[in-house]
């Protein structure tokens, strides 16, 4: 599939392409080969919000539990094995609407409201806020996503960039992506810090954090586009710092398989690429729902608030 990926890429055909969590899975498709493998997709930072009426039932795992995966989160950090960690959690699902009836991925994929969606036949779909990469002229940018508050808290905004908390894991977020794309590109520079975004999320609004890093590719970057992404991969901002120790303490301590979930999708259009990461994700299991959603760990990190922010994550916008 890299070989299709690359020879797409430099030929210029169109494709959407799409990763696991690891980046060990890819997958490629023409465009004009959606429709036959029933796959859709939408990359629209200026849709119209439309309201819906689907509605989740969560069966979330408990808090004695979610705190045991915590503690050896923190037990890591204090150790110096890990400085950020993005623990996970999967939690079963029902997904109806006031009369009753369940909703298929095709429906829960038109209703959402996101700018970044993608679904896989019935196996998942995935409604994200957060963009991974871009690349325009030459030019890559990357745009980490770290810290989120009830947006309809007073000073909701003024809270969240205040946070000591917070900042912290920010500023790893994105020294760790600096770093990554100084291993691919150069001219490295932070042209958005710490700027904030409302994002309607089911019954309530929630203010993200993001930033914009950018950086300079050689002008044929397309003809290894492939080695470009594995090299990012996996997504900083859903794995944590270091990036290659924490990937392994998280597949040991999450204890499932993350799959797609985490992993990163994106278009190439002919001339240039936008892409995005895998969360707000679904996932169908043998008929069983499950929205997979997760966090930040930083050693300030409070377990409690840690996981009501896990719980709030999981809504369809």
């Amino acid at each position: 599939m890299l070989d299709k990926l690359d020879s797409l890429a430099k030929s210029g055909e169109p494709f959407l392409f799409f990763t696991d969590f690891t980046a060990s899975t890819f997958n490629v498709f023409r465009l004009d080969e959606l429709a036959e493998n029933d796959i859709e997709f939408s990359f629209d930072e200026n849709f119209s919000y439309k309201k819906h009426n689907l509605s989740l039932q969560k069966y979330p795992l408990s808090f004695l539990n979610y705190k045991e995966k915590f503690d050896q989160v923190i037990e890591n950090i204090k150790a110096g094995n890990t400085y950020l960690f993005n623990l996970t959690a999967p939690t079963p699902i029902t997904c109806r609407v006031p009369r009753g009836c369940k909703h298929s991925f095709k429906e829960i994929f038109s209703a959402a409201n996101a700018p970044f969606k993608l679904r896989v036949k019935d196996e998942f779909v995935c409604f994200s806020p957060e963009r991974f990469i871009s690349i325009e002229d030459d030019t890559i940018s990357t745009f980490p996503m770290k810290g989120t508050i009830d947006a309809s808290l007073p000073n909701a905004k003024e809270i969240i960039l205040a946070d000591e908390k917070e900042m912290a894991e920010h500023v790893m977020i994105v020294d760790l992506l600096r770093n990554d794309l100084g291993i691919i590109a150069t001219d490295v520079k932070v042209e958005r810090f710490r700027y904030t975004e409302i994002i309607n999320a089911g019954e309530k609004k929630l203010l993200h954090v993001s930033s914009k890093i950018n950086a300079k590719l050689p002008s044929g970057w397309r003809d290894y586009l492939s080695s470009i992404l594995k090299k990012l991969l996996p997504a900083g901002s859903i794995s944590g710092t270091p990036k290659k120790k924490t990937v392994e303490l998280i597949q040991q301590i999450e204890s499932y398989k993350r799959g797609y979930f985490s992993g990163v999708f994106g278009v190439f259009d002919g001339v240039n690429l936008q892409s995005a990461v895998m969360i707000r994700f679904i996932e169908n299991q043998n008929g069983q729902l499950v929205y997979k959603s997760g966090g930040g760990i930083t050693l300030d990190s409070d377990a409690q608030s840690e996981y009501n922010e896990l719980l709030d994550k999981i809504y369809i916008p």
